[in-house]
Formats: C-alpha cells, sequence, structure tokens
C-alpha cells in the first residue's frame, strides 16, 4: 500500500468541523501530491457519492470516497479529529476519517489493496492503534500494514478462502447453518468490503459457515454454484442490483442495505435463520445475468450460446421499460384521437389546451420519442452486458447508426454486438499505467465509436437493412396457414417458461416490430400477448373448476393469477408450474398454441406492448380476440384438470390437510 498513503497524507490533527470542509483539507493534500489534477472537480465526485448514501459507520468512522477523472492514481488520506465529525453514523460523530481517491479506470490490484483497507477498519484494534499513534509516518504505517497492531486471540480453528469464511469450534455440530452473503456499493470500494468482514466476523463469533460474494469495482469471483445449493439461506446487503439474482432463487432471502450488513450483521444472521426455521422461500426474478458485467463474469467456463443469450437479455431487460412507456402512451393517442392522430403537427408549433386532439398529439408524440430509443438502447446494453460501462457510448453509437441506415432491430442486436467485442478486445490491450485513468472515460470510448460506426455503416449496415426490409416484407404478406403456425410457434415460446428466456425472445421479436409498425407486426404483437395471458388466467380457472386437486396454497394463488393474467403477466402461473411442471407446462403451452394461432387467424392487431385486457379498445377485431384467449384458457384448464385427475385415479390421494402442506415454489 505504499503507493497509496504517505505521512504527507497524514493529518492527525484535523481542524474541520464539518464533512466537506474535512474532505477538502484531506483533497488539498492529495493535490499538493500530485494525486487529484482538479481540487473542486475532485471535490464534486465526492459529494455526488455522499449524497448517495451517507458514509459515516459505526465506531467513529467516515470513509467519503469516489471514483473520479480527476484521479490520477490510487489515494488513501486520512484526518483524526478531536472533536469530531458528522459523516451520517447512527452513533454519532466520527474521529478517524478516511479520504479514498479511485481513478475512473482504476486497474483491479489498486482496488482491491483499497478494499482490503476497508475490511481492516472492522478490526478494533487497527482503530484502537490509529487513534493512539502521535507519529503521521507511523500512522501512515500502520495503515500500508507495516507495523499491523497485536491481533486479538483467533478462534479455535478458522479457514478464509475466495470471500469464505469457516469456522470451527470444540462445540460445533457435524452440519452448521450455512449462509452465502452478496455485498455491494454504488462505487464499490469501500462500503462493500467492509459489509462483507462484519458479516465473516459475526457468522464466526456464532459457529456459521459464510460464503461471500463482493460485488465491488475490481469485479467479482461467482460463488460456487455447490456452495449456494448446500445454503441454508441468503443474505444481501447491497445498494446496487444484486447481479445474476436467479442465482438464488428457492432459498429464503434477507434484503437489506449495505449499511446494514457493516452495522447489524448479528441480526440479520439472526434474521436468516428465522426465515429458514419458517421454511421461507424468496421469489427471485430469472434476471438471466443481466446484470452489469454479469455477462463478464461467466467467463470462459459458460458455453458460448449461453452468454449470446446473456448478452442479447441484457439489452432486451433495458429496452422493455422503454417499449412499455412508449407504446402504452402511444396507444393512449390513438383511443382519443383516432390513428390518423400519428400525421399530427408537432405540438411544438401547434397544441390547444381546451382540444382533445392536441392532447392526443401531445401523447403520441411523447410516445415516438420513447421509441426512438429502442433499438439504440437494446445496442448500447447488449453492449453493456459484454463489456460493462466503456461499452455503453459504442453500443448507443451503433444503435443510433442502425436506425440512420433503416437497419432496425436486427441492426441494433449486431451493432451491441459488434459493440461490446471491440470494447473487449481494447480492453485486452496492455497500456501504460499513466493511461489507465483516460482509458474508460477517453481512449475506449473515442476508439470503438469509430470502429463500430465505419462497420455500421460502411460493412454490415446494407446487408442487415436488406435482411430487415426482406423480415418486414414476410410479415406483411403473412396469411393462411403460415400465419396461423407462427401464431403457433409464438404461444408456445410464451407459454414454456413464462417470463423466462424463451419467453423473452418472442417478446422481444414482437416489440421489435413495433418500432416500425406494419399490418403483419401488429398481428405478431397481438398473437404474443393473447398466448401469454393464458398460463395464469387457465391456471386460475382450474382451481376454481376443480379445486379438490389442488393444495390450499395453490388455490390462494389461483386468485391472484385471475388478475396477473388478466394483466398480461404471465409468471402468474410459475407457482403451478415449479409444483408439478410435467402437467401444467405442456396443459398450457397446448393453450398458448391454440390462442396465438386464432389470433393470427382471426387478423387481430395491436399497437399497445403491453396492458393486456384494459387495452382490448385498442385492438383490432377485440371481440374475436377475447374468443382467442377464451379459447386457449378453456383447452389449457381442461388438459391440467384431466392430467391432475389421472395421477390422483393413479394414486391413493392424501387427506386434504396433508395436501395443503405441499411446498409450492413462490
Amino acid at each position: 500500500m505504499s503507493e497509496l498513503i504517505t505521512a504527507d497524507l497524514v493529518d492527525l490533527d484535523l481542524s474541520a468541523e464539518t464533512k466537506n470542509a474535512a474532505a477538502r483539507s484531506l483533497a488539498e493534500r492529495m493535490v499538493a501530491t500530485g494525486r487529484v489534477t482538479d481540487l473542486d472537480g475532485f471535490l464534486a465526485d465526492v459529494a455526488a457519492r455522499e449524497a448517495q448514501m451517507p458514509t459515516g459507520l459505526d465506531g467513529g468512522i467516515g470513509i467519503p470516497h469516489c471514483r473520479s477523472e480527476h484521479v490520477s492514481a490510487p489515494t488513501l488520506a486520512f484526518g483524526r479529529s478531536g472533536q469530531g465529525i458528522d459523516f451520517g453514523a447512527p452513533d454519532g460523530p466520527a474521529d478517524l476519517i478516511f479520504l479514498i481517491a479511485a481513478p475512473a479506470g482504476a486497474d483491479d490490484d489498486h482496488l482491491t489493496i483499497l478494499s482490503s483497507l476497508a475490511r481492516r477498519l472492522m478490526d478494533a484494534a487497527f482503530t484502537s492503534a490509529l487513534r493512539a499513534e502521535t507519529d503521521a509516518a507511523a500512522a501512515a504505517a500502520l495503515i500500508r500494514g507495516d507495523a499491523p497492531p497485536a491481533a486479538p486471540e483467533e478462534p479455535a480453528q478458522e479457514t478464509e478462502t475466495s470471500g469464505a469464511v469457516q469456522t470451527a469450534s470444540a462445540e460445533a455440530t457435524p452440519e452448521p447453518f450455512r449462509i452465502v452473503a452478496v455485498t455491494s456499493c454504488p462505487t464499490g470500494i469501500a462500503h462493500t468490503y467492509m459489509a462483507a468482514e462484519s458479516l465473516e466476523a459475526a457468522a464466526r463469533a456464532e459457529g456459521i459457515t459464510l460464503s461471500v460474494e463482493t460485488q465491488g469495482s475490481a469485479g467479482f469471483e461467482r460463488l460456487d454454484p455447490a456452495v449456494i445449493a448446500a445454503a441454508d439461506a441468503v443474505i444481501w446487503a447491497h445498494d446496487v442490483d444484486v447481479r445474476e439474482k436467479s442465482r438464488f432463487g428457492g432459498k429464503p432471502i434477507v434484503d437489506v442495505g449495505v449499511k446494514a450488513g457493516i452495522n447489524r450483521p448479528a441480526e440479520l444472521i439472526a434474521e436468516a435463520r428465522r426465515k429458514a426455521e419458517r421454511g421461507e422461500v424468496s421469489g427471485v426474478p430469472d434476471d438471466s445475468g443481466t446484470g452489469p458485467g454479469a455477462a463478464a463474469s461467466t467467463g470462459g467456463s459458460t458455453h458460448f450460446g449461453v452468454r449470446l443469450r446473456t448478452y442479447l437479455m441484457s439489452g432486451v431487460s433495458y429496452m422493455v421499460p422503454f417499449v412499455a412507456a412508449g407504446g402504452l402512451l402511444i396507444a393512449l393517442s390513438f383511443a382519443i384521437g383516432g390513428y390518423e392522430i400519428a400525421n399530427a403537427k408537432s405540438v411544438a408549433d401547434h397544441f390547444v389546451w381546451g382540444e382533445a386532439d392536441s392532447w392526443a398529439a401531445l401523447l403520441n408524440q411523447i410516445g415516438g420519442a420513447a421509441f426512438g430509443f429502442l433499438v439504440p438502447v437494446l445496442a448500447g446494453y447488449i453492449a453493456y452486458g459484454m463489456a460493462d460501462r466503456p461499452a455503453l457510448v459504442p453500443g448507443f453509437v451503433g444503435g443510433a447508426i442502425a436506425l440512420t441506415i433503416d437497419a432496425g432491430f436486427l441492426g441494433g442486436l449486431v451493432a451491441g454486438l459488434l459493440a461490446g467485442a471491440v470494447v473487449m478486445a481494447i480492453q485486452r490491450v496492455k497500456v501504460h499505467p499513466t493511461l489507465r485513468g483516460i482509458m474508460p472515460v477517453l481512449v475506449i470510448p473515442l476508439i470503438s465509436s469509430a470502429v463500430v460506426g465505419f462497420l455500421m455503416f460502411v460493412v454490415v449496415g446494407k446487408p442487415i437493412a436488406s435482411l430487415q426490409k426482406a423480415l418486414t416484407d414476410g410479415l406483411n404478406g403473412l396469411s393462411g396457414s403460415n400465419a396461423i403456425i407462427l401464431g403457433m410457434v409464438l404461444g408456445l415460446m410464451m407459454c414454456f417458461d413464462m417470463g423466462g428466456p424463451l419467453n423473452k425472445v418472442a417478446y422481444a421479436f414482437a416489440v421489435g416490430g413495433l418500432a416500425d409498425p406494419t399490418t403483419g407486426s401488429l398481428k405478431v404483437m397481438a398473437a404474443v400477448m393473447a398466448a401469454g395471458m393464458v398460463p395464469p388466467l387457465a391456471m386460475a380457472l382450474a382451481t376454481t373448476v376443480r379445486a379438490r386437486l389442488f393444495t390450499k396454497t395453490e388455490r390462494e394463488n389461483g386468485r391472484a393469477a385471475w388478475v396477473l393474467g388478466a394483466s398480461f403477466i404471465s409468471e402468474g402461473a410459475i407457482p403451478f408450474a415449479a409444483a408439478d411442471p410435467l402437467r401444467v407446462i405442456p396443459s398450457v403451452m397446448a393453450g398458448g398454441a391454440v390462442t396465438g394461432a386464432l389470433s393470427m387467424a382471426f387478423g387481430c392487431t395491436l399497437r399497445a406492448p403491453h396492458g393486456g385486457i384494459f387495452v382490448v379498445p385498442l385492438i383490432g377485431q377485440p371481440f374475436l380476440y377475447l374468443v382467442a384467449i377464451a379459447a386457449g384458457t378453456a383447452v389449457a384448464t381442461a388438459l391440467v384438470v384431466v392430467l391432475k385427475g389421472l395421477r390422483r385415479t393413479a394414486q391413493d390421494p392424501a387427506p386434504a390437510a396433508d395436501t395443503s402442506k405441499v411446498p409450492v415454489a413462490a
């Protein structure tokens, strides 16, 4: 840690009275040593990080920190205040202040060193030694680890590898309680690792096996799937989204902010144990690893096809909110002003407050603006899923170019993959340490945008545009048996995993057509939404007409499934599919195929990407559309009732009191 702190960066008599003054005083020392290039710019970044969450910790510690383009080298400054400074900690002012500065493109080694310091702050012997030290050079040496404080007596046995702590004592049971934890914070430098250390220490004290995955700035090493599978409970201590949440599905989860992991780890462990004892199971969405950097975390150990799906789902998951907002606004504008409202003049030039058509035009143009982001967002976040933040710029640029050359949805897919691949290639190039700070904010966006732009404009753009036009023409020309077959296939996909990857692929195919709507693409959207409503509606109907075939919990879920199905939330059928997949999934797939085929055969169209029965007035052929949904629901209900009835006939049925205890996945 000799590069990070020296005696010049230590102030044992910090006179500042506020946290802003303390940050400025310590930052001035960084400027004097050449570690910070712009004092005010750096302090603005520190203040922005502080605004996200106070950085005061119990025990009299303040850790203002940030990543900033104004930092030339990873740096740590330490100040000790005699009167204490309020950093927002629950137990009062802080007297030990650590200002941590990391460049925007800090390398993993430096971030790991800073993270190790964050862990040491949880050591009472370390902080006590800092409070007693009278020499700045000695304090710097203590922080560097050159003169470690006397360590407290260790437990009987301890092993620590890859963020996992396992503790045993003479009284430990052969099967200790097992917990897996994830910690993360917006900056990923301090709180992430302090929460991990705090949880590990609390677990050691209670004889619990705890494995922690720290999702920090230096990336993260995924917990072994076998460790997660063996865990009795999960703790998430985080202030940013947990990456790849679906790995932890089906287990009791304690979900709190990262500071709770630092300040009250024993309470979190106790809560995890209580949830496990009660048999609570938390439902975790199948995010398919679409969180930031999730794709990169799979590394080379995952099959390319799986990684490709992860990349694509990253883009789709970020695109869907634009689709929902823009599509519903456009659909509402049509309901108010009719379809011709799409040709209205700009409301910036002509808007009459009391005129319904003006409001309809306003909604239409806002929705159109949201739709204009579909392809760039898709491309940008596909690239983001591959190579994290440095890939956002070339991804968005490539997506915008795809719109310019009429390459559409397919062009966005290709642009995102190209941008991610180019950035990943650049990141493998070894650069001089002095350039690392500007790589992610200048060099990578500049070079990758130029390369992606060249490829999209000159090399692959026109062929993709031609393919997109052929696809559009094909959808417009769909009729008869071809349209019915496509409807069946889309219905099967929507009902196979109900919100999972295959469902998302079908939905993404449909909403991609709304970016440039044609009669064919509107038929596809109608078929996809209709089929997606079938699974929960069928389960709701089945629990109503044959309640004795279902457990008490399933009957309660069935009542909620009416609303979920009517709202086009396919996930409402997941509890039923999880409890009895061999009977439920084939049944709802058959119903979805019937609904999709009938919707296409009837020529139903839909301009809204979501909404369920609430957008029926906007559907072409609305009565026949409802007939298609009813038919598919009836088919799925009949099949699931017959299959479940055959099972009960083939075996001696259990009493109702026992069947109500069958566990059902949430």
